[in-house]
């Protein structure tokens, strides 16, 4: 194995060319290496574009390559579990989009493949690798918003005049549930160190959109009286803000999970020893988030997030959704 990790991207989407490509590029530990499509066309476009050194037309030869050490999954989410596993039978390690899967059962699935063929697999939460949420944690855990009684979380975006878009295509695993309200459900998880024992959603299911849930409110019961109150929206003004409710206070984050420029960055706390803004480092999340996944591959570290955490959180998501399709409380 190089120095390097070297890379292959499995896709030419959007999320991969504008955010995780260029995360890998300014890493420290990371090069991309190779770019794949089912358009031969299409991949040798974005791997000019890219500067990447290898274009292929097919995603089997991109992971027959001896060039690749790893791949980065961000195919439409009804294809997470077959290419994960492909991708592990390959010999590669994985980093998938999230969500990780249509169902835990998937996500088990890809689990187990990757742990049979000893390869590393994570899932793309890259706003929790920036060091501001551990500070969020540190906060809390000091006692300084006294005991949490709850989180409030948000993350919402209008893309209603799309036409063709796979966000709205149910079999694909389209729907806001499945696009944002992952993070939500994620954040809280990580920050309460709590696993939902119950989540109830209401969600407005769109015909002019594939009937995706265009718009979703949910509750999340955590143990110790502790709840989540979330809504996610792809037919609705942005929004990406966190708010932790404690006793003695409060902690804000408005731009929770992706900030379109480093000054939004930081939190609010406003509590025991008043209000103060909290400065965070200025960093790239994408760029930390894969050279921590080259640390682990190159046994530098161990997972801060296990890939039984990706199936943890794809259990959360999925009960949201039966949720908010038969109207009920699902207890998990």
């Amino acid at each position: 194995m190089s120095k390097k990790l070297r890379w292959g991207i499995l896709s030419t989407a959007n999320i991969g060319r504008k955010s995780v490509i260029p995360g890998l590029q300014y890493s420290q530990f990371n090069e991309v290496t190779a770019i794949a499509s089912r358009d031969q066309a299409k991949a040798e476009e974005a791997a000019k574009e890219l500067n990447i050194k290898h274009a292929y037309g097919s995603y089997e030869d991109l992971l027959a390559s001896d060039d690749i050490d790893a791949v980065y999954i961000p195919l439409p989410n009804h294809l997470h579990m077959e290419w994960t596993i492909k991708a592990a039978e390959a010999g590669k390690h994985v980093l998938c989009e999230k969500p990780i899967a249509l169902t835990a059962e998937e996500a088990e699935r890809m689990v187990i493949a990757c742990e049979q063929a000893g390869v590393h697999l994570a899932e793309a939460f890259m706003y929790r690798h920036h060091p501001r949420y551990q500070m969020i944690k540190d906060v809390i855990a000091s006692g300084e918003i006294g005991t949490v009684r709850g989180l409030h979380a948000n993350f919402t975006f209008n893309s209603g005049d799309s036409t063709n878009n796979i966000r709205f295509n149910k079999e694909m695993g389209g729907g806001s549930i499945y696009d944002v309200g992952c993070y939500p459900i994620s954040a809280a998880r990580f920050l309460t160190g709590l696993e939902p024992e119950a989540v109830t959603a209401q969600s407005f299911f769109s015909p002019k959109h594939g009937d995706v849930d265009m718009m979703t409110s949910g509750f999340l019961e955590f143990p110790n009286d502790v709840s989540l109150i979330f809504d996610c929206g792809m037919w609705a003004s942005f929004r990406n803000r966190l708010e932790v409710l404690g006793t003695e206070g409060t902690i804000e984050v408005p731009s929770a999970f992706v900030c379109s420029h480093d000054s939004e960055a930081g939190f609010i706390v406003n509590g025991k020893l008043g209000k103060r803004e909290i400065e965070v480092p200025v960093i790239n999340q994408y760029s930390a988030m894969v050279d921590h996944f080259a640390d682990v591959v190159f046994e530098r570290s161990t997972p801060a997030f296990t890939p039984s955490d990706a199936v943890r959180n794809m259990r959360v998501v999925e009960s949201a959704l039966v949720s908010a399709t038969k109207r009920e409380r699902i207890t998990l």
